[in-house]
């Protein structure tokens, strides 16, 4: 027996067989939750949990592929599978933001580990071709040239390093700038707003031991500013790299709905650790997938 689905463009043609094989998917229950948060235990690649176009802000810092020691994430891909990773990622993040849905992606500006790339802009250019708008950049100034160990040819021309001591917060949207829907309830203020639309931001970087050991924490600064700026109270803000949980803190203690996404369990639980420890969240409210608090 076959069945015909209609396509505008053409006629598919699959048998019943097919149709048994193809693969079923399951939406999984959160692995935490609260009454404003959610954390899936899962790959951005693989969830369906999160309904598409409902996603307001997109704050994450992706893996930089620099050989950083992750739990379950491998971070010495190629830079030609690193960059079709990224493709992946931006494309499903994408298909989840609603139209006037926005992104503050945290990358590096260039890399020189593994050989000198334009990490900066070879991303922009990725999520322009999957169809994310380009807004602006931010500069991150973190002041961390102190701590360099590479200089190239020291005090000759022969073969320098120059690296600039920042990172850049890409904002990108997926179809219109002006935020349609939503509370209309901003809580930012007159002088961060005026301090804030400088795109140069310069704050400190995040250390492990004060992210619970996390091998690639950023500041809380970084996702509160993201999210005073470019959100409304009660907007729903995803984390799709939520690592040690630093977006979902400042998005709670914002009055903001979070969803983080983490695929070692680790860092999950890690994540649940610094909520209740920083953002206060009540013990009692947070139910963990298997029913237990």
């Amino acid at each position: 027996m076959e069945l015909i689905l209609n396509n505008p463009n053409k006629e598919i043609q699959i048998t019943c067989e097919e149709v048994k094989s193809m693969p079923k998917t399951k939406n999984k229950i959160p692995y935490f939750k609260t009454k404003n948060i959610k954390i899936f235990n899962e790959d951005i690649l693989k969830i369906d949990s999160i309904p598409e176009n409902s996603i307001d802000l997109i704050i994450t810092s992706p893996p930089y592929n620099i050989d950083i020691h992750y739990n379950s994430h491998p971070d010495n891909l190629s830079y030609e599978e690193y960059l079709e990773f990224t493709q992946k990622w931006l494309k499903k993040c994408y298909s989840l933001v609603n139209e006037s849905g926005r992104m503050c992606l945290n990358i590096p500006l260039d890399k020189n580990k593994g050989g000198q790339q334009s990490v900066g802009a070879d991303i922009t250019n990725i999520a322009k071709n999957v169809g994310w708008k380009y807004h602006s950049t931010i500069i991150w100034n973190e002041g961390n040239i102190s701590r360099r160990t590479a200089w190239g040819s020291f005090m000759s021309a022969s073969a320098p390093y120059v690296i600039a001591p920042v990172e850049l917060i890409l904002i990108l949207y997926k179809n219109i700038w002006k935020k349609v829907g939503g509370s209309k309830k901003n809580d930012i203020t007159k002088q961060e707003f005026m301090d804030w639309t400088n795109g140069v931001w310069t704050f400190s970087g995040q250390s492990k031991k004060g992210a619970g050991g996390h091998p690639a924490p950023f500041p809380i600064e970084l996702p509160r500013r993201c999210i005073k700026l470019f959100s409304y109270v009660g907007d729903i803000i995803l984390d799709p790299f939520l690592g040690s949980g630093t977006t979902l803190i400042a998005t709670y203690l914002n009055n903001r709905k979070g969803i983080g996404i983490e695929m070692d369990k680790e860092y999950c639980d890690l994540a649940i650790n610094r909520l209740k420890n920083e953002a206060k969240i009540n013990q009692s409210t947070l139910i963990k997938e298997d029913g237990k608090k």
